[in-house]
């Protein structure tokens, strides 16, 4: 499946570019087609699902040669297309909805997560636990059931026959740093470490605490990096902070990104001595 949020964001450039070309401002274009100002605004920054109907008569004003029309046509076709998650809506977590609509239509995925296991890899047990932390922190902002299932069908659908490949470096500290229950913990990594064996798309490092990291900082935050089939749809950067997620297109903020992954991966233990050591965790004492 195409990605319709990724859809959305070459649907926004592409309106966006039309309009400038032909030196009209978003108040005018706005006025021709007896609509708000934000309503154009909110098309061009790819807010929301976008309606056919309204890309059309932009179009028309616009006067779009035929061979152009047909193909925008169809893009916002895919950029209002619906997957599986929106039958959940923000129950089940709206940043969570985002990565798995991205996922969706993604080549390549590689994930550097600095403070806890990567989320398409997380049990229910382990889930639970981390839920139990979050109301903590105050009322929570989805259903606890819809998120723990879309979950699990998130990771049947990224790991699919011809599914992206996903790369992920984890801190050790993931590891060590207990935050839930030993032996939830401890069921977790036997699970990832089974993951590893069952599915080749995955491939994780873990990058140890006495790791030397060379010609780089240590990234601030969690980040994703995403490519895509089409040449039409950029290299993708999304940064997990505490309370948003922040999406990254433009080609210079991605290969900032992208070079930290690169640094990080090096800096890491192989695949294979990352799985060892999951499974020594695994292995400790509880105590």
């Amino acid at each position: 499946m195409v990605s319709p949020y990724v859809r959305r964001q070459r649907l926004a450039t592409v309106l966006r570019t039309l309009r400038e070309e032909r030196g009209l401002m978003a108040d005018e274009l706005a006025k021709r087609i007896h609509y708000s100002r934000t309503k154009i605004s909110r098309l061009e920054n790819a807010y929301g699902r976008p309606d056919v109907g309204d890309v059309v008569k932009i179009l028309d004003v616009l006067e779009i040669p035929d061979e152009q029309y047909l193909s925008i046509v169809r893009l916002a076709s895919a950029a209002s297309a619906k997957g599986w998650w929106d039958r959940y809506g923000d129950t089940m977590g709206a940043r969570q909805r985002l990565y798995v609509d991205i996922e969706s239509g993604a080549t390549t995925i590689r994930e550097y997560n600095q403070s806890a296991m990567p989320g398409v890899l997380q049990t229910p047990d382990f889930i639970g636990a981390l839920i139990n932390l979050t109301k903590a922190e105050g009322p929570l902002d989805f259903n606890p059931k819809k998120m723990t299932d879309a979950r699990l069908q998130r990771m049947e659908s990224l790991f699919r026959p011809g599914g992206p490949t996903y790369e992920v470096v984890v801190d050790e500290v993931v590891i060590r740093r207990l935050t839930v229950p030993p032996e939830i913990m401890k069921a977790q990594l036997r699970h990832v470490i089974k993951t590893l064996d069952n599915e080749p798309q995955l491939t994780l490092r873990v990058l140890p605490l006495r790791a030397q990291l060379v010609g780089t900082l240590l990234p601030r935050a969690t980040f994703t990096l995403y490519t895509f089939p089409a040449a039409e749809d950029p290299p993708m950067a999304v940064v997990d902070t505490i309370t948003a997620d922040l999406v990254y297109t433009e080609p210079r903020e991605v290969e900032r990104y992208t070079r930290r992954y690169d640094y990080l991966s090096q800096a890491a233990l192989s695949p294979d001595d990352s799985k060892r050591l999951l499974i020594e965790a695994a292995q400790e004492p509880s105590d």
